[in-house]
This record gives structure tokens, C-alpha cells and sequence, in this order.
């Protein structure tokens, strides 16, 4: 086992991803996995749980995961990459999870509860989905997760479940930490959450033509009709992308915003450009890599190997305190 310490990081395989995604985990995990033994996860179960109907678009969705994670700067050399999947043990220990978290402590997330209300969600796998995300962690004794504030409940329940199997059976199982990341905010551009369901999103995909497009829709303070008006740019959705995309915005954009001597079509000009020049190494690499499949499904099978063997010695350890390793 390697003497740096692990991390579990995954996402959905859910359709393509967006900068709000890009800016609030993707690039944190590239500064991360120097410093850590990372395995970097595409959770394709945790995927069924809203969209089980549409499995066909799995396998797609699954390689163009794989290829945002490399395009943005994960390295397979340093990084596990492998799907959800094909490390059969996150299910196993999803099982042994089960048998020891009450329904009452599941139904009390706030996720649950926003889920269930926003999108109708209320099957056994959904209700379940916070006790699989505890094994996929918990699997490979994760010492930290890197994760917002909003994933903080989650965090907790797996390491809630971690001390409640080491009381039952002994010490076996690592209690993980959150790693609480600073996550810019990236706002859609109706100035709710950037979210592909509510198409209000930039993705990574998009051509730069296609984002300057959608920017030129995007919301401003409501007080700034015309240049000339005085701006309130702590309220801008423009102006928090400003704020990721262009160095000293708090010189170099706010100022002329309040004063009105900047108006929102030459605002939002400048943002898509600053945009555009962040995205382009992302989106030149992209199209080497997509247009390399045999390569991108070698690395998901190779991170999958290297998954497994630490999975597997975390799961022997597993059955050996339950009293479970009939043949040992």
C-alpha cells in the first residue's frame, strides 16, 4: 500500500459535462493527485438510480466521462480511472452496508428529500444511493473525499457507517473525511445552479461559437438596462464567471460596471472570450482523445485492475472480521 494517503473522487456518467462541473471538481482533483493516491471513479450504478430506462446511452456517456477526466488533466499514470462497475466489491460491500443502516437515517437526507420532490424519484436503489456512494469510499479505506460543503451529509453517513461496522466487528474499516475544497461559483446562465436538465449550462463540448451564443442569453442585474446605467456587479451572474475567467475582475470589470461606462453586451463579449481561451486546451485535447478509443478503454481496464487489487484486500479484511472467510 502506498505511504500517501487515498482519495475517492467520482461522477455520474450522466451526459456532458459543464464548466459549473469542470470548476467545482474536476480541477481540484488534477491539483490533488500529486499529493494523494487518488482513484478517480465513473459511478455508471449510481447513474441508474435516475435513469435506469436508458441504459443504450451508457456506453457512450462512460467514454466521454473518461475522456473529459483525462482532457482536463487527470493522468492514468497517477490516477486509478475505472468505472463503477467493473470493481464488483463496491456492490458487495453496498450489501453488508445495507444490513446495518436504518431506513429512518436514508429517508432524513436532504438529498433524498429534494430528489424525491424534484424529480419523482422513490425506488429501492435511489433510497440506497448514499449507502452505495459510503462503500464505493469505504471500499478502498479512503482517508479523505474531496467534496462541497452540499456533499457533506453524504461524507458523514459513510464514516458513520465505517464506526458502526469497526463497533460491531472490530477495527477494520477507515472513518473517511471530507476534504472540503473552495468551489467557485459558477452560475447558469439564468442565474439559478448551472445544471444540464435546466439547459441553462456551458458545456465543455460546446464549440466556441456555440458558448458565445448562449452567453449573449445570459442573465445581468435586472437594474442595468442599457450602457450607461450603473451596475451592481455582487449580483451579476455574468460577473461571477468574470470572476473565475478574468484575472483582477474585481479591477478590471467592477469598476466600469458600476459606473456604467461598461455595458452587458461588451461585458458578456469579454467573458465568452476569457471562456473560450480556458476552455481550448481542454477542448484541443478532447478531440485527441476521443478520436483515440482503443486507448481510452485500455485506461478504464487498467485502472480497473489496480482498483480492484486494492478493493479486494480491503473486502478480505471485511470478511475476515464479520466471520465471513468460511474457507480461510
Amino acid at each position: 500500500m502506498s505511504a500517501k494517503e487515498v482519495i475517492l473522487s467520482g461522477m455520474q456518467p450522466s451526459g456532458e459535462l459543464h464548466i459549473g462541473n469542470l470548476e467545482g471538481a474536476l480541477r481540484n482533483w488534477v491539483r490533488l493527485q500529486d499529493q494523494y493516491e487518488m482513484y478517480s471513479c465513473i459511478v455508471d450504478w449510481h447513474a441508474l438510480t435516475g435513469d435506469y430506462e436508458h441504459t443504450e446511452l451508457m456506453k457512450e456517456r462512460v467514454f466521454q466521462l473518461a475522456v473529459d477526466y483525462m482532457a482536463a488533466g487527470l493522468d492514468p499514470e497517477k490516477v486509478a480511472i475505472f468505472i463503477q462497475s467493473d470493481v464488483k466489491e463496491h456492490a458487495e460491500l453496498h450489501l453488508l452496508f445495507s444490513m446495518i443502516i436504518t431506513v429512518p437515517t436514508l429517508t432524513r437526507l436532504p438529498t433524498y428529500l429534494e430528489k424525491k420532490e424534484d424529480k419523482g424519484l422513490d425506488s429501492y436503489g435511489f433510497l440506497g444511493y448514499p449507502v452505495l456512494q459510503a462503500a464505493d469510499i469505504c471500499v478502498y479505506n479512503a482517508d479523505k473525499v474531496p467534496v462541497g460543503k452540499d456533499q457533506e451529509k453524504h461524507i458523514w453517513l459513510a464514516a458513520d457507517l465505517a464506526k458502526r461496522f469497526n463497533t460491531l466487528y472490530g477495527p477494520t474499516l477507515k472513518e473517511p473525511q471530507a476534504l472540503f475544497t473552495k468551489i467557485p461559483t459558477i452560475p447558469g446562465l439564468d442565474g439559478r445552479k448551472m445544471s444540464k436538465s435546466l439547459d441553462n449550462h456551458i458545456a465543455i463540448t460546446h464549440t466556441e461559437e456555440e458558448t458565445a451564443a448562449r452567453l449573449k442569453k445570459m442573465f445581468t442585474d435586472p437594474q442595468k438596462i442599457r450602457k450607461g446605467d450603473p451596475g451592481r456587479p455582487e449580483i451579476c451572474p455574468v460577473y461571477m464567471l468574470h470572476q473565475v475567467y478574468t484575472p483582477e475582475a474585481e479591477k478590471v470589470i467592477a469598476p466600469p460596471c458600476r459606473s456604467g461606462e461598461l455595458g452587458c453586451v461588451d461585458c458578456k463579449k469579454m467573458v465568452s472570450r476569457n471562456l473560450n481561451e480556458a476552455l481550448r486546451p481542454i477542448r484541443e485535447k478532447r478531440v485527441v482523445l476521443e478520436n483515440n478509443k482503443d486507448y481510452i478503454w485500455d485506461v478504464l481496464r487498467n485502472g480497473a485492475t489496480r482498483a480492484r487489487t486494492r478493493a479486494q484486500a480491503v473486502m478480505e479484511k471485511v470478511r475476515a472480521a464479520m466471520k465471513m472467510d468460511y474457507y480461510g
